[in-house]
C-alpha cells in the first residue's frame, strides 16, 4: 500500500499541471508502483492468492488505461511507457 507521501511524490512527476491528480498518466503510475510493491510480496509469500487476485486486476486496469491513452494520445503514451520503463 503507498502511503500519501508517496502517492504525492508520484503525481507530482507525472501530472500535467497543478491540480492534476486523476489523470490517465497519474493513475497509471500510481498502479506500476503498487504492482511493483505486490509482485515484491509475492515473491516473498507464493501462496498468498487473495493479493494475486489482486494484482492481477490492477494488471488489467493499467492494460485498459494504457489501451485508452494509446488511442487518444500516441506521444503521451510513448513518453509514459519510457518513463515507467514498462514493455519493450
Amino acid at each position: 500500500m503507498l502511503t500519501s507521501k508517496e502517492k504525492a511524490k508520484i503525481m507530482d512527476k507525472f501530472k500535467d499541471h497543478p491540480t492534476d491528480t486523476g489523470s490517465v498518466e497519474v493513475q497509471t503510475a500510481l498502479l506500476t508502483t503498487e504492482i511493483k510493491q505486490l509482485t515484491d510480496h509475492l515473491k516473498k509469500h507464493p501462496k498468498d492468492n487473495h493479493s494475486r487476485r489482486g494484482l492481477l486486476g490492477m494488471v488489467a486496469r493499467r492494460k485498459k488505461l494504457l489501451d485508452y491513452l494509446r488511442r487518444e494520445n500516441t506521444r503521451s503514451y510513448n513518453s509514459l511507457i519510457k518513463k515507467l520503463g514498462l514493455r519493450k
